[in-house]
């Protein structure tokens, strides 16, 4: 019993030291400049860095920064209040309304790209509308606000996402790519 429990504990050793080092200093960093990277540095410099629920740096100007929108979807983001609100509900899929204006900065672009409909798409990529924004700015207003604004993405300047969802939002790009 001894020499299985001791093989166990060698093979145990040998599969963890041959995985990457998860919340590294060098990880923290990259993810940090990632987060980042999304929005000015007026906004981000001060920002909590957020990375799948953990708080790599707390900040002091009432935004959240992360490397991420969704796990994996290399989508950074700098956001305030109200649009972080937007994104809690919108993982709980729960309602949401908003009752003042949201920004939501995301200047390196989208990682993966989105359903320009459909938040929870089973699979964004191939989806008919699907939507990859280089650098852009998300505003979220309340829904008598949205009235006017086309939501076709290919249209040129800014149009409405997820039109008919709680988690309508007025996408901003900032070039003409």
């Amino acid at each position: 019993m001894k020499t299985v429990s001791l093989i166990l504990s060698c093979l145990l050793a040998i599969l963890c030291s041959a995985l990457p080092l998860v919340g590294s200093a060098d990880d923290k960093a990259e993810l940090i400049k990632l987060a980042r990277s999304a929005g000015p540095a007026a906004i981000s410099d001060k920002a909590t860095i957020v990375y799948q629920g953990e708080v790599l740096v707390e900040g002091s100007n009432g935004w959240t920064c992360g490397p991420e929108v969704m796990p994996g979807d290399k989508s950074p983001h700098c956001s305030d209040k109200t649009w972080m609100e937007l994104m809690k509900a919108a993982g709980e899929k729960s309602e949401f309304s908003p009752k003042t204006i949201g920004i939501s900065y995301m200047l390196a672009g989208d990682g993966v790209g989105v359903s320009n409909t459909d938040p929870y798409h089973h699979d964004p990529v191939n989806a008919e509308d699907y939507v990859r924004e280089g650098p852009h700015i998300m505003l979220v207003v309340p829904r008598e606000m949205l009235q006017g604004i086309t939501d076709n993405p290919g249209q040129g300047g800014p149009y409405v996402m997820w039109k008919d969802t709680p988690y309508a939002h007025i996408m901003v790009p900032i070039t003409g790519d």
